[in-house]
């Protein structure tokens, strides 16, 4: 029996990995979780320049999950290059970094500098606000997915995942974008625009008035989402959106994705990722499937 999986030519000891910004880069992890055991740890956007993020507060808990505002903070590519890939790089798992950006040019700038760096795969946030576009995100607009996605490719020395925006009327229609411009794989779900108001402050709960819900509760829409972009695409997928056990990551396998990300879950279980991989271990044992390849999509 074989957990270990091939993602765009990279081989991953198996299909769970850490989302985007819930993990920072391993570092406050590190204490309480093997990072040598993750199939790879995916970092916390990552911008040519700092960006300080929104005003505070930023974070309001809501049923069944949260809803953040953080805004992309992060230290910039500099930093990142300096400080987090020689962390990364003393650990035996792979290494995604989450490239954001303002611009098209942003994105060129941080995959340009990455191009040189030891890192395996990158994976592109289409559902940062595209500023020269009025602030719409590159995520809902299929012309942009696709122009953007043709960048990355013509740029990037690594294979390129793209983070398709959930906030969408038809997620296929930006799925079939990013692949047809070149996209090596797609991760979804980002999160869902939400929003939460304090009635005894009477105000909004985060200071950006709305914020991204992420949690259990977004998991039957992710779910969803994965299957139908699964029956519309051949690239592969890498699943989130709410996974807090393995019967969840399990769920999204079966469902069309050929890998999972796990999230909010790691805020109030940091070892959540190690009981997740050891749950889809137990799972295919007790199933007969001799490899995590036999179970994605199965169910159509």
């Amino acid at each position: 029996m074989n957990l270990g999986i091939d993602l765009c030519g990279v081989a991953l000891k198996n299909p769970v990995m850490t989302a985007s910004g819930t993990f920072g880069s391993g570092e406050e992890y590190s204490e309480f979780v093997d990072l040598n055991k993750l199939g790879a740890v995916v970092t916390k956007g990552v911008a040519n320049v700092p960006w300080e993020g929104n005003p505070t507060p930023r974070v309001a808990e809501v049923y069944g999950g949260m809803l953040n505002a953080i805004g992309l903070q992060n230290p910039g590519i500099d930093l990142f290059i300096d400080r987090d890939i020689p962390f990364l790089k003393k650990y035996d798992t792979k290494i995604i970094v989450n490239v954001c950006g303002h611009t098209t040019e942003e994105y060129i700038d941080v995959v340009e500098r990455l191009s040189d760096q030891p890192v395996d795969l990158l994976e592109i946030n289409i559902s940062c606000p595209n500023v020269k576009e009025g602030g719409i995100a590159f995520g809902q607009n299929p012309k942009m997915v696709e122009e953007v996605t043709k960048e990355m490719k013509r740029h990037a020395k690594q294979p390129v995942i793209m983070k398709l925006s959930p906030n969408v009327t038809d997620i296929t229609v930006m799925a079939k974008a990013a692949e047809a411009g070149g996209a090596d794989a797609l991760s979804m779900i980002n999160t869902l625009t939400g929003m939460k108001i304090d009635i005894n402050r009477k105000t909004f709960a985060v200071a950006n008035k709305t914020g991204g819900v992420s949690g259990p509760i977004v998991k039957p829409i992710a779910v969803r989402m994965v299957y139908q972009v699964a029956q519309a695409v051949n690239i592969p997928i890498i699943g989130m959106g709410g996974i807090s056990c393995a019967e969840d990551a399990i769920e999204f396998l079966l469902a069309g994705a050929s890998a999972v990300s796990v999230g909010t879950a790691n805020f109030h279980n940091p070892a959540v990722t190690m009981e997740v991989i050891d749950g889809i271990e137990a799972y295919m044992k007790k199933n007969g499937f001799e490899s995590v390849k036999d179970m994605v999509g199965i169910v159509k």
